[in-house]
């Protein structure tokens, strides 16, 4: 059993580290669910969800799991490093823009030039061309 300290620690200088927020920040920014971010780490949904409630310590080996799968530094999700912040993405976009890059090139043009017309009938320009 270790022995206690005799001098406290000094604090440390971030009081407000969430792990379980940053996991979450991440998981969702790379478009995942909890489910599949679990089946690409290979560990249970409930996992994931304990880790990003706070109901369970990540150890070394998930911290470095976690980060490999969420393509983000460990000093980013134990919250060392500044929070690397992309504008959010909402998990059902990305999820069908995954399914969309997957589509032969013929189907992306036609289909992303239906989304064009839609985006101009509700007043909004596309900035990108369909042909991308």
């Amino acid at each position: 059993m270790p022995r206690p300290l005799k001098n406290k620690l000094p604090p440390l200088s971030q009081e407000d580290i969430d792990i379980g927020e940053n996991i979450t920040r991440y998981r969702k920014q790379k478009g995942l669910t909890q489910v599949q971010l679990a089946a690409q780490i290979g560990i249970t949904q409930k996992l994931i969800s304990d880790y990003e409630t706070g109901r369970v310590r990540l150890n070394a080996e998930m911290i470095i799991r976690l980060s490999q799968a969420l393509e983000v530094s460990s000093d980013t999700i134990l919250g060392i490093s500044p929070v690397e912040d992309a504008s959010p993405v909402s998990l059902k976009i990305s999820q069908r823009m995954r399914k969309i890059e997957s589509l032969p090139p013929f189907d992306q043009k036609a289909l992303l030039k239906t989304i064009d017309n839609a985006l101009k009938g509700a007043g909004m320009d596309s900035s990108n061309s369909s042909g991308e």
